[in-house]
């Protein structure tokens, strides 16, 4: 057999099989020599930086494209898309608070310098930064990855495209089946970069510290396990009136698995755009869903911000009564889907939550350290219950007659 037939059995080979293949040798050369994995974990690098290099691109010219090409009387379905992120995000909240009054969690405090770290200091502060992504230049959106800013300006260019001749917006089509070939080539690259996310990872962590923490992870992954598994599908019932499982099952399997490794919702977009496509859904929904899904339906991290804060509290020993905690998920929602669409972003507004009980910064810092501190596990998971939740929700309102 020589290389080109090598190439080929490849790419045409099941993804998610080679991904899982690619998780297990990674675990073993960390097992083996660290060494190694920590130099073979520039394949993960490689790959993460590769999805995030595309990913504004390849939303701006899909959103652009889809909306300058769209016919007139053609619904999308994104008001119920966008009604079912913020409904998710809220329930997700509420039920952290919930599981974490049933089995309550206590921090170590660490005393770790934080003095590199800046996080929003109210909820006005997180709104103002919203607003004023969405007005970034345009250039500058792309470069430095602010998906809701890229999001805008395709949105206000593909409107302003609309009423142009079929030859330009045949323009913005083939460009935009352009960038979708060289997102299928990364994707097809996924075994060899979460190989080397998974060698570094198991070589530079391994799980000596997270035992420390043990309880706490377990509420939390826990938490967005009920969510996955229960309470979205719950949500998808009732829209499609249709057994939920084999769509839920699919996402986690498709989008879940990569998003926990990249640990990124906008490196995840191109994967999530991708299983949309595999999936028969329309373009001219998804193509904007699914990015719009990256900064906004953040139910994983409405429950990091909600079980970590209550840790605190309860570490501190004060008393939470109801209002209080109905707050907190008000609260906890809000900021969640402030949170940038990167590896850590929900952590650095854990302050912003533990000022309501009046938690002082220096504290809540600490709390922020110890995040980071478990965020290989809780990172990890928090994305990938975001990123896939994205495609389940577009797929659920896809579904209605």
């Amino acid at each position: 057999m020589n290389l080109k037939d090598i190439i080929l059995k490849f790419a045409r080979g099941n993804l998610v099989l080679q991904i899982f293949i690619g998780i297990v040798l990674g675990v073993a050369v960390s097992l083996i020599s660290k060494e190694m994995a920590i130099s073979l974990s520039i394949l993960g690098t490689l790959f993460v930086k590769a999805l995030k290099a595309i990913a504004p691109i390849l939303v701006f010219v899909l959103v652009a494209s889809a909306i300058a090409s769209k016919e007139v009387g053609v619904e999308t379905k994104i008001k119920p898309i966008i009604l079912l992120y913020l409904i998710g995000t809220f329930l997700s909240a509420m039920l952290a608070v919930v599981i974490s009054f049933m089995f309550p969690t206590f921090l170590v405090f660490l005393q770790t310098s934080s003095e590199t770290l800046n996080p929003p200091s109210s909820i006005v502060e997180v709104l103002k930064s919203v607003l004023f992504n969405v007005v970034d230049n345009p250039i500058n959106a792309l470069l430095t990855g602010n998906f809701i800013g890229v999001l805008a300006w395709a949105i206000a260019i593909g409107f302003a495209m609309h009423s142009t001749s079929a030859e330009t917006k045949k323009v913005f089509f083939d460009i935009s089946a352009g960038v979708t070939k060289i997102v299928e080539f990364i994707i097809r690259l996924a075994p060899f970069g979460i190989f080397g996310l998974v060698a570094g990872t198991f070589a530079k962590t391994g799980f000596a510290t997270l035992m420390t923490y043990s309880k706490l992870i377990v509420v939390l992954v826990g938490t967005m396990l009920v969510i996955a598994f229960i309470l979205n599908p719950l949500i998808v019932f009732i829209k499609t009136k249709k057994n939920p499982y084999s769509l839920v099952f699919t996402c986690i399997k498709e989008s879940g698995i990569t998003a926990f490794f990249t640990r990124s919702s906008a490196a995840n977009i191109p994967v999530n755009l991708n299983l949309c496509k595999k999936l028969g859904l329309h373009e001219d929904t998804y193509s904007i869903s699914i990015p719009l899904g990256a900064t906004t339906n953040m139910a994983g991290a409405a429950v990091t911000i909600t079980v970590l804060t209550l840790a605190t509290v309860n570490t501190l020993g004060i008393n939470v009564d109801f209002g209080t905690a109905f707050l907190l998920c008000i609260v906890s929602s809000l900021a969640a889907c402030g949170t940038s669409g990167v590896a850590g972003g929900s952590i650095l507004l854990i302050p912003l939550a533990c000022s309501l009980f009046g938690i002082s910064n220096e504290i809540a810092m600490q709390v922020v350290a110890t995040g980071f501190i478990i965020g290989v596990i809780q990172d990890s998971m928090e994305t990938a219950l975001n990123s896939s939740t994205d495609v389940v929700f577009t797929a659920a309102c896809h579904d209605m007659n």
